[in-house]
């Protein structure tokens, strides 16, 4: 055996030990991609000062009392940026202690699991969880789990989970379906109550909207103390498109990033005639077939709303539907292929099961439109945190989508008059 023969094998068996370091700085090169980057503001930050109602303390979902959200984030490799966040309306047991809900549905192309029993009975009895389309059978199976294991269900023969869902599919290797009982139960154990974490977090890690990052963000309003001082406040999973409006500014038409840009560009200048049937179908085969983040409007978006303001179900939806004036004004159509879903819950008024006779007292409905220009302005302004919060992320197949350029954003809310 020759001495360069011994020296290799001697180096072999000293570096084997550390090899596994070797691949470090790869790892942390594709978390950097979407978890190493400078903080980002929110809307408000920049002096974008959306409606006339003050916010709570953190311009937050959580700063209705009680009200909780945890994240996990899940990010593996090159392909897998997903994840799950929860929305615990109080920190008891939800099924021994319902809360009113309801749940307004403004275009149904999606998967909202335990909606017909919330609308039916108008309660939910455990927290509402957020997470990609394909993986809602397995959050809700992880939710169940959790709830029976609660103290006090060991009799328990019936659980509604509430689970929502928009598709990541596009930086994200959605159907392997990587969320599981770790994620759901990580997210639940670390949800808090004051600042919320927005952006590429949660179930919004792998989210698209506008062409741009889209993912989780929260606002909140208080009515005057003399219309009953109440706090409503919205979280968003945004994941959906249209033309990017913010504050009125119409921010994705100067940005070059719209829905309907490309066919009305090739539209432009023609004389109207007779439909070119062969061409239009072409045109929609390739408009479906088109990058998320060339922004073809669809997708989802799902709004989960709170409130301290005693409310019954029917109120509560009557306060969902607002959400949706909140929705348009971003910019969004509603489009064929977004799920657009609202789920609005009161703290105020505890629901036991073990009261046959309930008396509970509800705001009267003139009181409630001060509610409703409350959670259009919160939803609004939710939707700017979550794209200004988002950080670029590189997922699936090399897939890229950067975050809302924020130098130029700001130009743009400057010449519109849009920020203070």
């Amino acid at each position: 055996m020759t001495t360069t023969k011994i020296n290799r094998r001697k180096w072999r068996r000293f570096l084997c030990p550390f090899l596994p370091f070797a691949f470090l700085p790869f790892a942390f090169n594709v978390m950097s991609q979407t978890t190493s980057q400078p903080s980002r503001p929110r809307a408000r930050d920049l002096g974008v000062i959306v409606g006339i109602l003050p916010p709570g303390k953190n311009n937050a979902i959580t700063d209705v009392t009680g009200v909780r959200v945890g994240h996990a984030t899940l990010i593996k490799g090159d392909n897998v940026r997903t994840g799950v966040t929860a929305i615990l309306p109080h920190d008891g047991n939800l099924f021994r202690e319902k809360v009113p809900a309801a749940i307004f549905v403004g275009n149904g192309f999606g998967k909202l699991m335990g909606s017909t029993q919330v609308n039916e009975l108008g309660e939910i009895e455990t927290p509402v969880l957020l997470t990609n389309t394909l993986n809602v059978p397995k959050v809700a199976d992880a939710l169940i789990e959790w709830m029976l294991a609660l103290p006090g269900n060991q009799e328990v023969r019936s659980i509604n989970p509430i689970v929502a869902e928009t598709n990541d599919g596009y930086l994200n290797d959605i159907r392997g379906r990587h969320v599981g009982r770790d994620e759901v139960f990580a997210a639940i154990k670390s949800a808090k109550d004051g600042v919320v974490e927005e952006g590429s977090v949660g179930a919004g890690t792998g989210t698209v909207a506008f062409g741009w990052k889209g993912g989780i963000g929260t606002s909140s309003r208080v009515v005057p103390q003399s219309l009953g001082g109440y706090t409503v406040g919205v979280l968003v999973q945004s994941n959906y498109g249209g033309v990017l409006t913010i504050n009125g500014a119409p921010v994705g038409r100067e940005l070059g990033r719209y829905y309907l840009k490309d066919q009305i560009s090739t539209a432009s200048g023609n004389e109207r005639g007779p439909i070119n049937r062969p061409a239009q179908e072409a045109t929609l085969a390739t408009a479906r077939g088109a990058d998320l983040a060339s922004d073809r409007a669809d997708g989802s978006i799902i709004m989960v709303v709170a409130t301290d303001a005693p409310m019954d179900a029917r109120n509560l939806k009557r306060l969902a539907a607002r959400a949706m004036l909140g929705l348009a004004r971003t910019g969004s159509p509603s489009t064929n292929g977004s799920g657009d879903y609202v789920i609005a819950f009161s703290v105020a008024n505890r629901i036991r099961a073990s009261e046959p006779l309930r008396t509970a007292q509800t705001v009267g409905n003139d009181m409630m439109s001060p509610l409703f220009e409350a959670v259009v302005e919160a939803t609004e302004e939710a939707i700017y945190n979550s794209m200004f919060k988002a950080t670029t992320v590189t997922g699936r197949d090399g897939h890229r989508v950067e975050a809302l350029p924020i130098e130029k954003t700001v130009e743009i809310l400057k010449k519109y008059g849009a920020v203070k």
